[in-house]
């Protein structure tokens, strides 16, 4: 089952409408806001810094979160995992103290490093390697390892992508009740 793993003195908080799934790791400083999901063998370790989640953003299965501590990297800080409102992260994702703005979408498979930024409202394709210290601008289509932007993606997008965390929000609720209701959940 899920489980909430206190470490150096932070316990995950997360908004009583967060589900969490079965096989779910959250440790330490992490947050997440109201309607986001972690879905199933998701592992989140924050134990150093922070991992932020915003609002109806869902992490889906078998995604790792880590953020950087700062030791032998030249800032003695570290650097957060940010991720906005509305963001779709893909299966299998790996996302390491880089930061992604709202309305963004990270396919499966995809690797985004230290330091990156993902513009709001930019589609990262599935397995692309966004390289560390990236800046990717807002409403980009991105592709390849290294990753690159390809294209400019018309801003209203952004209604797709929030329709689309919106419906994972309400997906997990479904997941929520049958497992609560000792049922197995079913497909989308």
């Amino acid at each position: 089952m899920q489980q909430l793993i206190p470490f150096g003195g932070h316990r995950p908080q997360l908004d009583p409408s967060v589900f969490v799934a079965p096989g779910v790791l959250l440790v330490g400083n992490v947050t997440a806001g109201e309607g986001s999901s972690f879905w199933y063998n998701t592992v989140v370790r924050a134990d150093v810094q922070r991992v932020e989640v915003g609002r109806f953003s869902n992490i889906q299965d078998g995604t790792i979160i880590h953020e950087d501590s700062g030791r032998g990297t030249g800032n003695p800080n570290g650097s957060p995992t940010l991720i906005g409102d509305y963001v779709t992260v893909g299966h299998n994702v790996i996302l390491h103290a880089c930061i992604l703005e709202d309305y963004s979408l990270i396919g499966m498979g995809a690797i985004i490093m230290d330091e990156a930024v993902i513009g709001k409202g930019s589609v990262v394709g599935a397995g692309a390697l966004v390289t560390k210290g990236t800046r990717i601008p807002p409403f980009s289509l991105v592709l390849g390892a290294p990753a690159k932007a390809v294209r400019t993606l018309d801003p209203a997008t952004i209604a797709d992508r929030k329709e689309q965390a919106i419906h994972y929000s309400r997906l997990a609720q479904e997941h929520r009740a049958e497992i609560e209701g000792g049922q197995a959940p079913h497909g989308d």
